[in-house]
């Protein structure tokens, strides 16, 4: 192994069949070390295959793939001792102790001799896991078992952590509580690679990769896939909104239209010229409390709207 690429992730031509669907169809990445790369898109876009054939769980059906300097097909075995992987149900054991999870995959990792015990303690704090080390994995809370997967993935200080959507259905605290811990991590070099359907934690990535139906079709830094989208973006609220994008949708010049709770954002080829002209029609339209502003266009928009004019 090179130990230049220690941290490194490398595909080319990445694609894994399953019967005669391809769930991911010729792939390539290159993540530095050191890097946090979100992995975003729909259900099925092949995100956690993605991540399962970086992690030397399933083989991939052609293309190859490099992963801290160990190929994921001839030197799996090998490469396993070197990252941390976190799968959507991460396997915890629930008649045994948060320290004795803890044990068990230092056990399974060969983790031994006399800092052990030291490590285990420094991952506990790390987790904010002391306090509740006796109690057993099955009665903790969502973002609690979380935070034990992680801390089992990380036993062996891999240089390389894959996280499959890792607080799919965790609170907004705990959620937060997670990243944090996982900033640390990323200030301390570790490479992540994470898979995630929250758009707020995309943001926090170093890099992001839009997936959709087996293919990255954009990538880049959060900032620059937000200028990706076309034209300018109004954020309009008026009396009835249902009314108003049924007017809008009509008005020459408007790319798209998406509902955000009480406003609408329409995406325009020029605000300046659509504004007053959007405004006019919803006025013609007997609509009431009109406001037009323009705004900044969010990941979440971007992506929605990179999806919806894919073809």
């Amino acid at each position: 192994m090179n130990t230049i690429n220690l941290g490194r992730i490398e595909a080319q031509g990445l694609v894994k069949r399953f019967g005669k669907v391809d769930a991911v169809r010729g792939i390539d990445l290159d993540v530095a070390p050191g890097e946090i790369y979100g992995l975003i898109g729909p259900d099925g876009a092949g995100k956690t295959t993605t991540i399962r054939m970086l992690a030397a769980v399933m083989k991939p059906t052609a293309g190859a793939a490099r992963v801290s300097g160990y190929d994921t097909r001839r030197e799996a075995e090998r490469l396993r001792l070197q990252i941390g992987y976190m799968a959507q149900r991460f396997s915890l054991y629930g008649d045994l102790s948060v320290r004795e999870n803890i044990d068990f995959y230092a056990d399974i990792f060969g983790v031994r001799g006399a800092d052990r015990a030291q490590k285990i303690l420094r991952l506990l704090q790390f987790a904010r896991l002391e306090q509740f080390q006796g109690r057993n994995a099955d009665v903790l809370s969502g973002g609690m078992k979380k935070k034990l997967g992680l801390a089992c993935a990380l036993i062996h200080d891999p240089k390389i952590l894959f996280l499959d959507e890792p607080t799919n259905g965790v609170d907004p605290i705990s959620r937060r509580e997670f990243w944090d811990i996982l900033s640390e991590l990323h200030i301390r070099g570790v490479t992540i690679f994470v898979s995630t359907a929250y758009m707020d934690e995309a943001e926090r990535c170093s890099r992001v990769g839009l997936m959709y139906q087996g293919k990255i079709i954009r990538e880049g830094t959060p900032a620059s896939l937000r200028q990706l989208v076309k034209g300018d973006l109004l954020a309009v609220q008026a009396s009835d909104l249902p009314a108003a994008e049924t007017i809008i949708k009509k008005l020459e010049g408007v790319h798209e239209v998406q509902v955000y709770g009480d406003r609408l954002h329409v995406f325009v080829g020029d605000a300046l010229e659509c504004r007053p002209r959007i405004e006019s029609a919803l006025k013609a339209g007997g609509l009431q409390d009109i406001e037009i502003r323009t705004a900044v266009p969010r990941l979440e928009e971007a992506f929605i709207s990179l999806v919806t004019n894919q073809g």
